[in-house]
Parts: C-alpha cells; sequence; structure tokens
C-alpha cells in the first residue's frame, strides 16, 4: 500500500510552499487509495506552539486535505534514543565537541586551500579520555552519523536518476549538544517506523534524501522512493522565501482566495500541463502525474488565483451561497434573483456585500456636472420602488422622450445615478432589487 507523509514544524502558519508539498503528497495516496499521514515534527519545545498545530490541521481541513492518521514527533522520543544507542554501538554515530566558530574556522580554511567545506571527522581520533577532558573543561557533546563514503543513488520521481558522492558531504548533526533529535533522524527513524513508501518534498532537501537514505539502510530499513519539486520563485522569478510569512495560506483565506483555486493552480504549476480549474480534489487527483513536472525554478504569482476564484465563484450554484446570502440579509424570496445577479460581477464571495449593500441602502450617486440637470429631471419621472422586470425599459423609454437624450449618453448618466459606478449587472435585471433610489432634487 501506497503511505505518503506531510511533516511539518508547528514553528508557523503554512504557507504557499507548504502548500505545495502536502498537495502532492496528499495526491499520490489519494490516486492509489493509499494512506497520508500528518506528522508533526515537534521536537523544537522552544519554537513548537500548539495555536500552529491547530493552524494547521485548520489549513489542510479548509483544502480538504485530509489525513488518515496524525503522529507527533514529541512522542516518539523514546524511540529515537532507542536507534541511536544502536547506531552508537554500531560505531555510527560519534560524539563531536567543536563549537560553531572553530567550525567556521576549518570550514573557511578549506575553502582557502580549494577544498570543500566537510567536516574532517578530527572527533572520531578523540579517546575517551580527551572526551572526559572536553566536557569538565564545560564542553557539551554532539553526535554525527557516519556516512559511509560511496556513492549514493536513486531514482528520483522528477528529477530523474540522481548521485551523490557521500565524500563531498559533511556527516550530518543528527543530535544536538541539548538532546534536541534534528530532523534528519527522527524523520528517517519515522519513515521507516511508519512504512513510508513515497516521499515528495522541495530540492532543497536532495542532500538530505542522500544522507538519509544511508540512515535507514543503517537501521535496517528500506528508503522510500523520493521525488524532489521544484522550489518557487516570485513573480519575476526572485527569491520567494522571504515573502513566504506573507503567502500564508490563512491569510489567503482571509483575502476571499477559493480553495479549488489554490489547489488547481498548485496542482499543474511547474508541470508541462496548463492551469486548469477543477471542480474537485478527485478531478485534481485523476490528471496529476510527477513525470510532468520539471526541475527548473516555478516562478509563482498570487494574482493568477485571482482569475481562478473568480471562475470558480461565478460557477456556484445558490445553494452553495445561500448561508452566505442569509447571513448578509438577503430575504429568500430575493436569493436567487439577486445571486444570479450579482454572481457574474464578483470575484470573491465577500464582494456580494458591497452589491447587498447598494440594494438595501442605495448608492451615492456619481454625477458628472454637465449631467445635473439631465439627472434631475430623469428622477422626477422614476416612481417609488419596488420595481418590477419592466422598470428600467419604461424609465429610460420616459426619459428618452422628454428629454431627447439617446445611447450611452441616455443610459451612462442613469446607471451612475442609480448605482454610482459605470459597470456592474445589467440594470434591468438590478432595478427589480433595488430598495432605496437617490431623491428627488
Amino acid at each position: 500500500m501506497t503511505i505518503t507523509r506531510f511533516a511539518p514544524s508547528p514553528t508557523g502558519y503554512l504557507h504557499i510552499g507548504n502548500l505545495r508539498t502536502a498537495l502532492f503528497n496528499y495526491l499520490i495516496a489519494r490516486k492509489t487509495g493509499g494512506q497520508f499521514i500528518l506528522r508533526l515534527d515537534d521536537t523544537d519545545r522552544e519554537r513548537s506552539k500548539e495555536e500552529y498545530v491547530d493552524g494547521i490541521k485548520a489549513d489542510l481541513d479548509w483544502l480538504g486535505l485530509h489525513w488518515d492518521r496524525v503522529e507527533r514527533q514529541s512522542e516518539r522520543l523514546d524511540r529515537y534514543r532507542a536507534e541511536a544507542e544502536k547506531l552508537r554501538n554500531e560505531g555510527r554515530f560519534y560524539e563531536c565537541f567543536e563549537s560553531p566558530t572553530e567550525l567556521d574556522l576549518k570550514r573557511k580554511k578549506q575553502l582557502n586551500m580549494g577544498k570543500p567545506p566537510v567536516y574532517d571527522r578530527a572527533a572520531m581520533a578523540l579517546d575517551a579520555g580527551a572526551r572526559d577532558k572536553l566536557r569538565a573543561d564545560g564542553r557539551q557533546g554532539y553526535w554525527r552519523f557516519r556516512l559511509d563514503h560511496e556513492r549514493i543513488e536513486w531514482p528520483d520521481g522528477i528529477l530523474g536518476d540522481l548521485s551523490i558522492d557521500a565524500a563531498s558531504v559533511s556527516d550530518p548533526v543528527l543530535i544536538r549538544a541539548d538532546g534536541q533529535v534534528l530532523y534528519t533522524f527522527a524523520s528517517s527513524v519515522d519513515d521507516m517506523d511508519m512504512g513510508v513508501t513515497h516521499i515528495v518534498r522541495g530540492a532543497d532537501h536532495v542532500t538530505n534524501t542522500a544522507t538519509q537514505i544511508q540512515i535507514i539502510k543503517a537501521m535496517g530499513g528500506t528508503p522510500p522512493a523520493f521525488a524532489h519539486h521544484s522550489l518557487l520563485t516570485g513573480a519575476q522569478g526572485e527569491a520567494l522565501s522571504k515573502r513566504l510569512g506573507t503567502l500564508s495560506l490563512r491569510d489567503l483565506r482571509a483575502q476571499g482566495v477559493e480553495r479549488m483555486a489554490l489547489l488547481s493552480l498548485m496542482a499543474r504549476l511547474g508541470s508541462s500541463q496548463p492551469v486548469e480549474l477543477r471542480a474537485d480534489l478527485d478531478a485534481i487527483a485523476e490528471g496529476f502525474d510527477l513525470s510532468h513536472f520539471g526541475s527548473a525554478p516555478t516562478k509563482f504569482d498570487v494574482e493568477d488565483l485571482w482569475p481562478l476564484t473568480r471562475a470558480h465563484v461565478q460557477a456556484l450554484p445558490l445553494s452553495a451561497v445561500a448561508d452566505k446570502l442569509a447571513a448578509l440579509g438577503v430575504p429568500d424570496a430575493q436569493a436567487e434573483q439577486f445571486w444570479s445577479v450579482a454572481r457574474e460581477n464578483i470575484t470573491r464571495l465577500d464582494d456580494l456585500d458591497g452589491w447587498w449593500a447598494l440594494c438595501r441602502d442605495g448608492a451615492e450617486p456619481d454625477i458628472a456636472p454637465e449631467d445635473a440637470d439631465f439627472v434631475a429631471e430623469a428622477l422626477k419621472l422614476l416612481p417609488p420602488p419596488p420595481y418590477g422586470p419592466d422598470a428600467w425599459a419604461n424609465w429610460t423609454a420616459a426619459v428618452k422622450e422628454a428629454t431627447g437624450r439617446k445611447g450611452k449618453g441616455l443610459f451612462m448618466p442613469l446607471r451612475k445615478a442609480l448605482t454610482g459606478q459605470a459597470h456592474g449587472p445589467d440594470m434591468a435585471t438590478l432595478m427589480p432589487l433595488l430598495q432605496k433610489v437617490p431623491a428627488k432634487a
């Protein structure tokens, strides 16, 4: 059975980059009838917060990316300790004491000598007495995984066949001096224990994948199938990382972005397939294929979400917006008529607020000085509401006969007098909804 996972850290709210990873893993599981695990990487006790856990769940629930089970790494610390002890006994974990400053000096020296800045494994030469002395001097030890210096190869689901020389990579630090288990190790133990079969994540994890393949094998497990999607950039190709905080899913939702617009875009962005609005996740999953995605950085423009949101909103049936209309105070008897009139003139559902306010309360007239006398005379010919379906035609015909105006010179000033706007719904359909009109001069 296919088992995938999404493993966010609850140190902030989900952003557009997180969504791409979550969606890809969800769709793989959905297509194959597999399992999708939500795994919270919450081993950082200082930065992990329950409000972010709740926010992550709320965002995924809104999107419809429902998980089959939740796992929390903070509840598996004993399991990590057991595997760490096993790897120590097998000589794959070794204790280090260099400070960040010392490591930085080593890297600079290696770079100056034209060598890759790879950890030199100096700590492996320390005997028990030397380690005890370092501890007595106040040094705290942290633990690295000893990589086998060989080529690490795997067929990547997006990038193709990959190969990394382990000798070109520093032995990864897996347990910090304060005892915190780091992502690379905790994730490897979890993926093995939970039987994860497929992992899709960003291309910035390629080196992590190489080391995790060795870690999982060292623990006696079988590495999952990996795929690495391209990283998102801004619309002009600029780095998106600094803007991710402003692209949180909760903020996009608050702005009125519809979930199917977001999902439809992210399921195709960076692929050879055109972006098309889909009605539901089943339709998205049906056409999803990792082989269509490329490795080049992918441009994301938040403005691309609005045409999709508009198309989705305008296609909604009355039943889908009934609660929204009721909350606005639209009477049941007028709900269908109002929705049919307003739907073609909105991008977000919240745009309905303004159109109902216009119908209920009227609008501030927009009257050009040269049209003031004309509009004043026209309003004298306007009967009070309520209006029937022929009200606009009858009124404009009466005004035309009284003033001689016709065409745009007739209709536009009258539209702007009643709605305060030059554009909007057809006036013949809007006028029966108007409850207030400008007072006669």
